[in-house]
């Protein structure tokens, strides 16, 4: 064998190594994954304040006494707690407290409600609610047990907050005046709320 021929083969072994590593530093990349957001979490604690109206029909509604055929202001808060058990359908648990006052009568009125909806979406809630509470009458008057059912839409302005509407049907367990109909008052609020 010529040292000529020991020579391109050198140099072709060479170039081929060459040729081999220099494709060996093109680095193959993949392409980044593109994170959406998660949307609003409607799971966890939440608190918040409210304002409203509260109507009451011909009928006495808890210990208003003369408190028939009004509207009266409506200010309070709520504190509560959602569970997604399966997506899109919520379950919450939440407390109210609200102090209704206006034509020379005011009470408290408190209530343990549960609530069900479904989270239409990322951002939007549409739920109904019904509880049972507690009327303080005026004027030391003692109270009165109450219930409502009713209903809401909730939608998420930030991350954390969210603004409320929500109407509520009323009535008393009292038999105070004869028969009632089963809804004495509407209650309308709409409130912000903070999920922590």
């Amino acid at each position: 064998m010529s040292i000529r021929t020991l020579f391109v083969g050198v140099s072709l072994a060479v170039l081929g190594t060459a040729g081999a590593s220099a494709a060996d530093l093109i680095i193959p990349t993949a392409p980044q994954p593109i994170y959406e957001s998660a949307g609003f979490s409607w799971e966890g604690l939440y608190a918040g304040v409210r304002a409203g109206g509260q109507f009451v029909g011909t009928n006495q509604y808890g210990n208003l006494g003369a408190g028939a055929s009004i509207t009266q202001g409506v200010i309070g808060g709520a504190v509560g707690v959602n569970f997604l058990p399966m997506d899109p359908f919520l379950l919450g648990a939440e407390v109210t407290g609200d102090y209704v006052w206006g034509n020379n009568l005011s009470t408290g009125e408190f209530f343990a409600n549960l609530r069900a909806g479904a989270v239409v979406t990322d951002s939007v809630l549409v739920y109904a609610i019904g509880g049972v509470g507690v009327q303080t009458g005026p004027n030391n008057a003692g109270s009165v047990g109450l219930y409502q059912l009713g209903g809401g839409v909730e939608v998420a302005v930030t991350d954390a907050i969210t603004v409320r509407g929500e109407v509520v049907g009323q009535g008393d367990f009292s038999d105070a005046g004869g028969a009632d109909s089963f809804f004495e008052t509407t209650k309308a609020t709409v409130g912000v709320f903070y999920h922590f």
